[in-house]
């Protein structure tokens, strides 16, 4: 499989367009949500929105910090498609509950509707 050159171009910038398109829609959807008229499974659900934003942006500034070998090639699919598996990973993460972030934040803003 051959990516002609300039495609890195075009590739990247659609991958950042849709990390920033995500990080917007993520805003839209907590700053739309009405905490004391929205049902528990909507609150629930853009805590975990949330955790999984925050995770997959973690997992992505972990991978800066690996360093690398002059030697070492780069890998293309992961340069490809590493926000893809970042996301899947995230995802899993919020799924299992591991963190718990969007239960701790669901359970604060439940207990802080009533103030």
């Amino acid at each position: 499989m051959s990516i002609s050159i300039g495609a890195d171009y075009y590739l990247n910038n659609a991958l950042t367009s849709q990390s920033a398109t995500k990080a917007d829609k993520l805003s839209s959807s907590l700053g739309a949500i009405d905490v004391a008229s929205a049902t528990d499974a909507e609150l629930l659900e853009s805590c975990k929105e949330f955790e999984a934003y925050l995770v997959e942006q973690m997992l992505k500034g972990m991978e800066k910090t690996i360093p690398k070998d002059e030697d070492e090639e780069e890998n293309p699919y992961l340069e490809q498609f590493g926000d893809v598996f970042y996301t899947q990973v995230a995802s899993s993460i919020v799924d299992n509950g591991e963190l718990g972030l969007a239960q701790q934040l669901y359970e604060s803003m439940k207990r802080n509707q009533g103030l």
